[in-house]
């Protein structure tokens, strides 16, 4: 993917696409597909649609879920200090759902700009990351990030970036390991500028930061991505690399502990683009039996993204297939979101662009034997929201996501899925 794309959805992303930025392809010249997909049955319906103001705007994040069914996220703007919030939607017996809002971000050294959503560490605290503010340096005037942890009664900040080795301006959730130390990634800084996995662990009450990859851009990958780390039982980690790797167009990785605190990787694949697919922002999922699954902004048959896997053939070797090629117009495209598990065994996620008319993206249904798609719903109609970075989170039978623009003030929603 060339920078001056990445630069855009950049902008897009905290912009909350107000002016109208869409799908950042269309801005250098892209076309779209002729219209494809079968539609399947479904109901999707907004469970709240935010304001920007002081129940913030730009919801672009994944979704946790408690034990009670309430939901918790984060929003990029808004918020009293017009800087993010952290919040919690209570379930109503009907739309709109009892937004809370219950951290304000403020600019500075408490962060700014949190992307990406939360996630429940092991004492049940909400820990993400924000791409600006912190107390660790200036990166472009506004700070370099921090990963926070929210308790009851205050935020913690574990580490704030400093834009030296240690990387800056992370835009993805974290995940642990049964230690509880905090795992997650920077698409920018480190030795060679080109991102970072990091390490948060504690001692006592004290949260110390170490770099466990620096990406150099090569065969190794570079550039961190939307999606969060997935650990396995063993405490290995799978990610992938936006950029870099044998054939400059991303990689899957993955990182396994060894003796004296030490990190190795090891690349799973390099992806080739088109017609394989190609440039991954979201995460990966895994089946039973190891198989790898995820999702490719780019490449596919039709260079507009694809939905693929890698299969487990013996210890830490893959064989990558592309399920789906995304073909733009109604099937959808572009799509950023980190896939999830239907209770039928299915993939579930959501395109970028692609759609209705308005390219506001799509919910869509793979078949992981047969690569079989059809289409789920098409955003953008009277209300409804626009644009699903992150993808889906299944509980009790129902998905839930996030988009960052449209609404009804359009600032975002939080959505319902039912298959």
């Amino acid at each position: 993917m060339n920078p001056a794309l990445r630069d855009t959805l950049a902008i897009c992303a905290i912009a909350s696409f107000l002016a109208g930025c869409g799908d950042a392809r269309s801005t250098i010249g892209a076309p779209v597909g002729a219209r494809y997909g079968r539609v399947a049955t479904g109901m999707e319906q907004v469970l709240y649609s935010f304001t920007g103001g002081s129940d913030g705007g730009n919801a672009a994040t994944a979704l946790a879920i408690d034990a009670g069914g309430n939901l918790y996220g984060t929003t990029v703007i808004g918020g009293d200090a017009t800087c993010g919030t952290i919040f919690k939607l209570a379930p109503q017996p009907s739309p709109p759902w009892q937004e809370t809002v219950l951290f304000n971000f403020d600019c500075y050294s408490l962060g700014k700009n949190p992307h990406g959503g939360v996630t429940f560490d092991p004492s049940g605290s909400l820990d993400g990351t924000t791409v600006a503010g912190g107390s660790g340096g200036a990166c472009a005037s506004d700070g370099c990030g921090l990963v926070f942890q929210l308790t009851p009664k205050m935020e913690n900040v574990l580490h704030s970036f400093t834009a030296g080795n240690d990387g800056f301006g992370p835009g993805g959730g974290v995940v642990y390991d049964r230690s509880g130390n905090v795992f997650g990634t920077t698409p920018d800084g480190g030795k060679y500028s080109e991102g970072i996995v990091y390490e948060v662990s504690h001692s006592g009450t004290h949260w110390n930061e170490r770099v466990i990859h620096a990406f150099t851009g090569g065969k190794d990958g570079g550039v961190g991505s939307l999606g969060s780390l997935w650990i396995d039982a063993s405490g290995n980690l799978y990610g992938v690399t936006e950029l870099g790797g044998a054939h400059s167009a991303g990689t899957v990785f993955k990182l396994s502990p060894s003796s004296k605190k030490r990190w190795k990787l090891t690349t799973i694949y390099a992806f080739k683009g088109t017609p394989d697919a190609g440039f991954p922002y979201g995460g990966l999922i895994a089946d039973d039996a190891g198989n790898l699954y995820g999702t490719t902004y780019d490449g596919g048959k039709n260079g507009l993204g694809s939905v693929f896997v890698l299969s487990l053939r013996a210890k830490n070797k893959y064989r990558e297939r592309v399920l789906y090629s995304f073909r733009g117009g109604s099937d959808g495209s572009s799509t950023t979101s980190t896939l999830a598990f239907g209770p039928n065994g299915d993939l579930y996620g959501t395109t970028s662009a692609g759609g209705d008319s308005c390219d506001c993206g799509t919910i869509f249904e793979v078949n992981p034997k047969s690569g079989k798609e059809s289409v789920l719903h098409r955003f953008g109609g009277a209300g409804d929201g626009a644009y699903s970075y992150y993808g889906l989170t299944l509980a009790n039978g129902t998905f839930y996501g996030s988009t960052v623009a449209g609404g009804t003030f359009g600032q975002g929603t939080i959505f319902e899925f039912t298959p």
